[in-house]
């Protein structure tokens, strides 16, 4: 009893994991933020600037294949202090060095590390709090989207003051050398014991088998979707700027990744209706693109951005929601497949709209991104279809 008082008295690993988390958002909305002068900087095209995004979204796809088996392995606070160190080299090299090719590779090892961190930690938060984690895991998601909300704001604030795109990579080695010794200082092991009998909800979900066609539909959902967050994120500035003579880029990033937080919250409160609630948001999300590629007003594609950013931010926790009748015992490995996914949409959907940003323009390059989601909504009926069969068919087995 004493032991488990003071362990939590003294207590404070997910909050170490919520400032990783939020770091990692940090790091995206950031990068977002700055492309334009960092494309300025080193004399980029539109085609070349999607590839530089690219480049850490490629980064991002390959960390979940060779690194998943890697932290099941291994004691995953360890593995996070490795990857911090890794995190820090990389944003202090950027920082450090004028090269392009050492931007480059630095991008490359931050893309590497912030995934692997984030599934990592998720993972960190379940084993070390079986009682409380599946609550802390829905706050922290948001964190992602906190993170990825300030991060403009900074950016805006110092470029405006006259400093460099590098800050930004001076802030994230700050941020890892803060996350690596709150790790060291927290220490490892559970922080709950949970008990031996498994709740309703876990002897359901051990119950069920592997479903590899409803994994695939989400993955194809999640690919088109954050295919499309990034393609938006990262040229929704160059838009405002370029397209319609307006400072309004950032504070739109940054409304497009507030909306997401409580949007999180709201099907954190509806689990019950993800799939309701996937289908519209799915449907909502390309007539709202449609428009602000249609618009000419900068006010109101401003304005557009707010429920553009509600729509997005509900499909991740409602696909992870649905995830769970088709993963049986193989939650981790089907979180996997849904994590590459997304880097492969990253990786394809914004290198695309960089290429066809430079030839058909901005307004029609963000219309194209638009036009996938046929796929996504086509495969969001299907999956709802197989999901509520598996429910009906889990709830009547227990």
């Amino acid at each position: 009893m004493n032991s488990n008082d003071k362990s939590e008295k003294f207590d404070y690993l997910w909050l170490v994991l919520f400032l990783i988390i939020f770091i990692n958002g940090f790091e995206a909305g950031g990068y977002q933020a700055s492309l334009r002068s960092i494309g300025q900087n080193y004399d980029l095209s539109e085609t070349s600037k999607g590839l530089f995004a690219a480049t850490e979204l490629f980064a991002t796809m390959l960390a979940p294949l060779i690194l998943g088996a890697w932290a099941d392995a291994n004691v995953k606070t360890k593995c996070i202090k490795l990857l911090l160190v890794i995190q820090f080299v990389a944003a202090a090299g950027i920082q450090i060095i004028g090269l392009q090719s050492a931007f480059v590779v630095g991008v490359f090892f931050l893309g590497l590390t912030t995934s692997a961190l984030q599934f990592i930690s998720i993972a960190a938060l379940a084993d070390s709090y079986p009682i409380s984690g599946s609550k802390k895991i829905g706050f922290m998601t948001s964190m992602y989207a906190l993170g990825a909300l300030v991060a403009p704001l900074v950016v805006e604030y110092y470029l405006g003051h006259g400093l460099t795109w590098k800050v930004l990579f001076a802030i994230l080695a700050v941020g890892s050398l803060i996350s690596f010794a709150g790790i060291m200082a927290s220490g490892e092991g559970k922080r709950e014991a949970a008990a031996r009998g498994a709740s309703a909800d876990g002897s359901t979900k051990k119950e069920t088998e592997f479903f590899l066609m409803g994994i695939l539909l989400l993955c194809v959902i999640m690919c088109i979707y954050v295919g499309f967050e990034n393609g938006f994120a990262y040229f929704v500035e160059t838009l405002f700027a370029d397209v319609l003579d307006s400072g309004l880029g950032r504070y739109a990033l940054s409304v497009f990744w507030a909306m997401m937080i409580p949007s999180r919250v709201f099907v954190g409160y509806f689990a019950k209706r993800a799939r309701a609630i996937l289908l519209t948001a799915l449907v909502a999300i390309p007539l709202l693109t449609v428009l602000v590629a249609l618009v000419d007003n900068s006010l109101v594609v401003f304005a557009l951005c707010i429920p553009l950013g509600f729509a997005s931010g509900a499909i991740y926790p409602c696909v992870l929601n649905m995830m769970i009748p088709f993963a049986g015992k193989n939650t981790a490995f089907s979180t996997g497949m849904i994590t590459t996914a997304t880097g492969i949409g990253g990786v394809v959907f914004t290198a695309l709209t960089g290429f066809n940003a430079e030839h058909l323009g901005m307004r029609m390059a963000i219309g194209i991104l638009a036009a996938f989601y046929i796929f996504s909504i086509a495969a969001a009926i299907c999956a709802g279809r197989m999901y509520l069969k598996r429910s009906q068919g889990t709830n009547g087995a227990s």
